[in-house]
């Protein structure tokens, strides 16, 4: 059980959720292996993966960043979710939008939002397109994404739909340096400060790191470029 693995170790991790977040936990790890029968969501299915690997690396996102009341999430590429829907079982208060380019990814989390009771806003599109929506365009207080794209990329889709002030964040693996270093230029360029790094491991050993880069300018209008132009000619 999702709940058993979770109760006993997220204290270790510095969080208390309470019951309900732990049954929603447990829907959505019900729900998850179900489509995934019909559609490839995930890799991981044991209770261990899912617990530590899909649901505990989500949630610490709310040990190291703060976020108010209310806040407006953008999470790209979400693809089965994560984090952002894990961080909507959390924090209810958040309101949270799903981006991705897939269209029968974007069916299974409407289904899955209605069979855990929330409501998000679901969108198929690709995370450039999102960026030039006057809409969406510089109106999150936070927007992450969990391996998309290189950092250089990443700033590109995601940091055009934070709002000054805001936040994007970026889930990485253990050695992220080289890739921060190689994005400086796009993050300059796009609005963002310089970025912060919190370095953690997972109960089986794996490091993770997350890079907070503030939003301290408005992003240029001829960004995000198209994805084409993006791949090729990186900032």
């Amino acid at each position: 059980m999702i709940t058993e693995i979770l109760r006993p170790l997220l204290p270790e991790y510095g969080l208390s959720p309470d019951e309900k977040t732990l049954a929603g936990l447990e829907t959505y790890a019900a729900v998850l292996r179900e489509w995934n029968e019909k559609m490839n969501l995930t890799a991981i299915t044991d209770d261990e993966g899912i617990a530590v690997k899909h649901f505990l690396d989500s949630l610490l996102l709310l040990r190291y960043l703060e976020l108010p009341r209310g806040a407006e999430v953008a999470d790209v590429g979400t693809g089965a979710g994560f984090p952002g829907v894990v961080l909507k079982i959390a924090r209810p208060d958040l309101r949270l939008t799903l981006i991705d380019g897939l269209g029968k990814r974007i069916t299974f989390l409407e289904a899955l939002l209605g069979e855990l009771g929330f409501s998000a806003e679901c969108l198929h599109l690709r995370a450039e397109e999102a960026g030039r929506k006057p809409e969406l365009r510089e109106r999150f207080d936070l927007v992450t994404a969990r391996a998309v794209a290189g950092m250089n990329v990443l700033a590109e889709y995601c940091l055009p739909l934070v709002k000054r002030g805001g936040v994007f964040a970026a889930m990485k693996g253990p050695e992220p340096e080289e890739e921060v270093a190689a994005a400086k230029k796009a993050l300059r360029v796009l609005g963002g400060a310089e970025p912060e790094q919190t370095s953690y491991r997972l109960p089986n050993g794996d490091g993770r790191t997350l890079i907070a880069v503030r939003k301290i300018a408005p992003t240029p209008g001829t960004y995000p470029r198209c994805s084409a132009k993006i791949a090729k000619q990186p900032l």
